[in-house]
């Protein structure tokens, strides 16, 4: 037998990266054993545990590398990187990304074109999405901020059903926007 392979050194190795280590990869002393039934057997030879999972044709898989010794459960090693590869799926899959939606308004905007974009906001917000009115004032317009104002208030109005205020309108040089998020949403 021969221990030189063995070494308590377990840096440079990243499990995240390379995903579990199995059987031989193993470069410990002593693992902490858990047969494939469930049974807590202690801390025993790698070597010892490598053979039991041999007998039992099944894989040595190291479940807790980072604990001193390591955890070792005897397993199928393929279905268990099926396993994690299902559970990363399925977190995956539950996360909702909420996009911020951008909808471009003028102060001098007409009603069919503010009856436009309200649908458009309408439907961004059903869909669980924030939206981001800007309104760009060009030239002479700068004098007519009111205006603008008026244009945002009535668009927060005309949602006030669905959507709360985030942000509220907000002149920033020669822009002013204001943010909605969908009731319901964090902020």
């Amino acid at each position: 037998m021969e221990d030189s392979i063995f070494t308590d050194n377990t840096k440079g190795f990243n499990p995240a990266n390379d995903g579990p280590r199995a059987n031989e990869m193993i470069k410990v002393r002593e693992v902490r054993l858990i047969l494939s039934n469930g049974e807590n057997i202690g801390v025993v030879p790698t070597r010892e545990a490598i053979y039991k999972a041999q007998q039992e044709g099944l894989d040595l898989v190291e479940i807790s590398p980072n604990s001193v010794p390591p955890v070792c459960k005897i397993l199928d090693f393929g279905k268990y990187k099926y396993e994690l590869q299902k559970r990363k799926n399925e977190t995956k899959k539950k996360q909702k990304v909420v996009e911020i939606k951008e909808i471009k308004l003028t102060p001098m905007i007409d009603i069919h074109d503010f009856n436009v974009k309200l649908k458009a906001a309408q439907r961004f917000l059903t869909e669980g999405n924030k939206v981001k009115f800007t309104l760009k004032f060009r030239g002479r317009e700068m004098s007519y901020q009111d205006q603008g104002v008026s244009v945002l208030t009535r668009m927060q109005e005309q949602l006030a059903d669905i959507a709360k205020t985030e942000l509220e309108p907000k002149l920033e040089g020669k822009m002013m926007s204001m943010r909605l998020a969908p009731i319901g949403a964090k902020p």
